[in-house]
């Protein structure tokens, strides 16, 4: 399947598998891009520059085939060695970068110069076309279901992906409720050149995470999810669990007085403990509503390839025959 996602970031299947804290190491990437898609590194899960240009050298030996890397721009006080990150990503030869949070107009310079190609995680029409504007080639557009920071307008993608073609040039590609052929063909039919999964691909047998997230996940349903830190105007999308019932209650104690320290032990330092130590109930870690759709543990190319044949089989037998 060709698509100008393809095209552009020179990869089989229009199929990208978004950064993800202590998820997206090298081994994660490097099984979707040899299965077609998009692999993605997240680079601020590396603790240093110099821990990610190790992770991307060890990437290049898992695959011949191109992937990316997230980098997430967040407001701090102390913010990362972005320029650092930045460099390791270009001596590293990675010629993809997926970048989310604030705007990444003054680390856009360096990157094009290195030809770069782009893509910008955006939750509104608005910010899309901000990220067209300062020079990136592509933009991945998260709608109200997905997992980790939906913003705060709430626009699911039966609305936001059709808006989002009304108004951009640049090629996008569908983020939030994505797990299947179906889920591609309708982003492709509402305007996008591909998807980004995240959830899905979490639970995978290469996935880097224990087998407690996953089991999870698949025991999950579309009614599981909760939304946290609205009073912060920082909304993230999470899986239920004791941890997140606890700081439901803090936050319904404290109404418009809630602080972030007052919820610091359910969010700061979990994902360690959830990912790596399968502590289910140690806090709160992003996760879609897309769990819905979830029922299985495949590899990688398992997936990837059973997505393309229903996607396939979709428009070519059901739509084709709908359509005579």
């Amino acid at each position: 399947m060709k698509t100008r996602i393809t095209e552009l970031f020179g990869i089989e299947h229009p199929i990208i598998q978004g950064g993800m804290h202590h998820v997206g190491y090298a081994e994660m990437a490097a099984a979707v891009s040899n299965a077609g898609g998009l692999g993605i590194i997240t680079g601020l899960t590396q603790r240093s520059p110099e821990a990610l240009a190790a992770e991307i050298a060890k990437c290049h030996t898992l695959t011949k085939k191109p992937f990316g890397v997230n980098l997430t721009f967040l407001p701090s006080l102390t913010p990362p060695d972005y320029p650092g990150y930045i460099r390791a990503i270009i001596e590293g030869g990675v010629k993809i970068v997926e970048t989310a949070g604030n705007n990444p107009q003054k680390y856009m310079p360096a990157m094009k110069e290195a030809g770069i190609k782009v893509i910008h995680k955006c939750t509104s029409v608005r910010h899309s076309l901000k990220a067209e504007a300062i020079g990136c080639d592509a933009v991945s557009v998260d709608g109200f279901e997905c997992g980790g920071h939906p913003g705060e307008d709430d626009i699911p993608n039966f609305i936001l992906l059709p808006r989002a073609a009304e108004e951009l040039k640049i090629p996008f590609v569908a983020s939030g409720g994505m797990a299947d052929g179906r889920s591609l063909v309708a982003a492709l039919s509402l305007g996008a050149e591909g998807m980004n999964m995240g959830t899905r691909f979490i639970a995978t047998k290469e996935a880097p995470v224990h087998e407690n997230v996953k089991q999870a996940i698949v025991a999950a349903s579309e009614l599981d999810t909760r939304l946290i830190m609205r009073p912060l105007r920082n909304t993230e999308r999470v899986l239920k669990n004791a941890a997140v019932e606890r700081l439901i209650e803090k936050e319904k104690a404290a109404g418009a007085n809630l602080k972030f320290e007052d919820i610091i032990s359910e969010v700061a330092g979990v994902y360690p403990r959830i990912m790596q130590g399968g502590e289910m109930d140690a806090g709160a870690w992003s996760c879609g509503m897309v769990v819905g759709l979830i029922h299985d543990i495949p590899t990688c190319k398992e997936l990837i390839d059973r997505i393309m044949k229903e996607a396939h089989d979709i428009i070519a037998k059901r739509l084709s025959r709908l359509a005579a």
